[in-house]
């Protein structure tokens, strides 16, 4: 392989490490878990994953930026989707083998 071959796939991995190092942190893969079931509000998702409003607002924007997921405005409140569902393909296909190793069952994820 030669050198720029080389750099370019140094660079993809690169790439490639800091995709899965955000879907590395729980909260964000408990956003994906709500959002997978529909549009859903900040105060909804919020509300669904049990963590802060900063907290989740900071996760969303990590996901969104990472065009992950989409969002919309409508007067003050603030509405996200699935943008990217090939990652959200990987994600359950990882939680179903995780699950099924263990014996869980979870909705949505399992079958």
């Amino acid at each position: 392989m030669d050198s720029s071959g080389s750099q370019e796939l140094e660079q993809l991995f690169e790439e490639v490490s800091h995709y899965f190092a955000l879907l590395s942190q729980p909260t964000r893969l408990k956003i994906l878990y709500a959002v997978c079931q529909g549009e859903r509000s900040v105060n909804d998702i919020v509300a669904q994953v049990q963590s802060t409003q900063a907290n989740v607002s900071r996760q969303l924007n990590m996901l969104y930026r990472a065009r992950i997921l989409a969002r919309r405005k409508d007067g003050a409140q603030v509405y996200y989707r699935i943008e990217d569902q090939r990652t959200v393909e990987l994600c359950k296909s990882v939680c179903g083998r995780v699950a099924a190793r263990s014996g869980r069952e979870v909705p949505g994820v399992t079958s």
